[in-house]
């Protein structure tokens, strides 16, 4: 069988409606059996190995973590503190949609979970204060996009396995793109506020506003005052973020804040990587015990039936993940040694050089692939193939890395295959079509984030360079 015939199986695979693990897997399982070059146990030793890996123990746990801090009622604090902070704004819900999706992005790591956690709420209020359902629909799908960039991430980790690069850096990469996402989504709810009119949608209280500021000025305090007593007052990490934390549990229990603690996630881990306390996978672990903690102690909003739901769900949303992972290791693995790679790269280089161009070109691919499959698929499926040409042509790959999951990202909103789309057209009892069209005009921040992202490296490398 040829290296071609290989292609056209798994496409053929692929078009017969077969799920994309099972197409990697079974395509390649055929080539062997049909070329005879190696032992057919190596599909199953190779599907084993390339889920032998210490960093994708991070998925199970960042799964998991995202899972209980949706079931442990955070989502409506999150959601209370953003209207206290922008609802007062023209257009209010639209920006609260998108800052609590800021918020939840950093304890989720997915998309899906956006959509369907904040979604649910910020939809019913939406509609509740007079909104179209399309324009509810349209910034709460372009909103969730933000759940993978911010970190935590899944498809980031995803893509660090396969790309063999840092999680950590890829994670202070997608901080400031998102940032800049979340402001051009900002600007385009302003627009559509003074070309409708519109409002704020809860009066403006000097007293709520000051609170909710009050409350980011303490997250963005800790993180300062840790790294000054250990780092400038020579005290030790783990005691000092011990005591850094009771103290900031006992602020919240005197002043009632309603969204530090939730906040607090992301700080904490990022915060734990680059100071070296912890690695990516024992982050995603620290982040669990965290939402734990909330859950069931502070909030007490987690009881033990819910957490075993909770737990049977991460399950299966990880044995998906992983099944795709095993089958796109032996399938990348037959496309190396079919030295399918090598040939498209060498038709690619020579059609060529230019890496803006080779940028482009990769970006329209990555869109459509976007549309027809799951990231995580889309990412063992794209890395073994474009790696090697980013590498040769000199673009880092962690910069790759974010514009591949932006990519994928928008992806999400389109059919046939839009995971975000199906969930927020049950979430808001749209059909599909009234459901894309709603969408279409939020592709346009989006697109002009990818753009930035893209061409712009500095958004994505300055910070990772910044703790090299």
């Amino acid at each position: 069988m040829s290296p071609g015939a290989f292609k056209l199986l798994f496409l053929g695979l692929m078009g017969s409606g077969v799920p994309v693990a099972i197409a990697m897997a079974g395509s390649s399982l055929i080539f062997v059996m049909v070329t005879g070059t190696v032992p057919d146990f190596v599909v199953i030793h190779r599907m084993v190995n390339g889920i032998d890996s210490f960093p994708l123990l991070a998925v199970p746990f960042f799964i998991l973590a995202g899972n209980l801090m949706n079931s442990a009622g955070i989502t409506n604090r999150i959601y209370n503190f953003a209207l206290a902070l922008v609802g007062w704004l023209r257009g209010g819900l639209g920006h609260v949609n998108i800052v609590g999706s800021v918020i939840f992005a950093g304890m989720s790591g997915t998309a899906i979970a956006d959509a369907a956690g904040l979604g649910t709420i910020e939809i019913k209020a939406m509609r509740d204060h007079g909104y179209s359902p399309e324009f509810s629909v349209g910034v709460t799908a372009a909103s969730a996009t933000l759940g993978p960039i911010i970190p935590p991430s899944l498809p980031f980790v995803i893509y660090a396995m396969f790309a063999n690069v840092s999680v950590g850096a890829l994670f202070l990469a997608g901080i400031i793109p998102g940032v800049v996402m979340a402001l051009l989504m900002m600007g385009t709810v302003a627009y559509f506020a003074h070309k409708n009119k519109w409002g704020g949608d809860t009066r403006f209280e000097r007293k709520r506003v000051l609170k909710a500021l009050a409350e980011l000025l303490v997250v963005a305090l800790f993180p300062v005052v840790v790294w000054t007593l250990t780092h400038q007052g020579g005290l030790p990490d783990v005691p000092t973020v011990a005591v850094a934390l009771a103290v900031l549990l006992g602020a919240d229990r005197i002043f009632r804040f309603s969204a530090v603690l939730p906040i607090m996630t992301p700080v904490l881990l990022i915060g734990g990587m680059t100071a070296g306390v912890f690695t990516a996978t024992e982050g995603a672990i620290a982040a669990c015990v965290w939402a734990l903690f909330l859950g069931i102690f502070w909030f007490r909003t987690l009881n033990w039936k819910m957490l075993v739901k909770v737990s049977m769900d991460t399950i299966e949303t990880t044995s998906v993940v992983l099944l795709i992972v095993a089958a796109a290791s032996i399938f990348g693995w037959m496309l190396t040694v079919s030295r399918t790679t090598e040939m498209i790269g060498a038709w690619v280089l020579s059609f060529t050089t230019d890496p803006w161009m080779f940028l482009l070109l990769a970006n329209l691919l990555m869109l459509f692939v976007g549309c027809f499959l799951e990231p995580t698929a889309a990412i063992t499926i794209l890395v073994p193939i474009l790696l090697p040409i980013v590498k040769q042509l000199g673009i880092d790959p962690v910069h790759f890395g974010l514009i591949m999951v932006l990519n994928l990202m928008i992806g999400l909103l389109h059919p046939p295959m839009g995971l975000v789309l199906f969930v927020l057209a049950r979430v808001a009892r749209l059909s599909i079509e009234r459901t894309t069209m709603a969408i279409l005009p939020w592709l346009l921040p989006l697109l002009v984030s990818l753009g930035l992202v893209t061409y712009l490296p500095s958004i994505s490398l300055w910070l990772p360079r910044q703790f090299q």
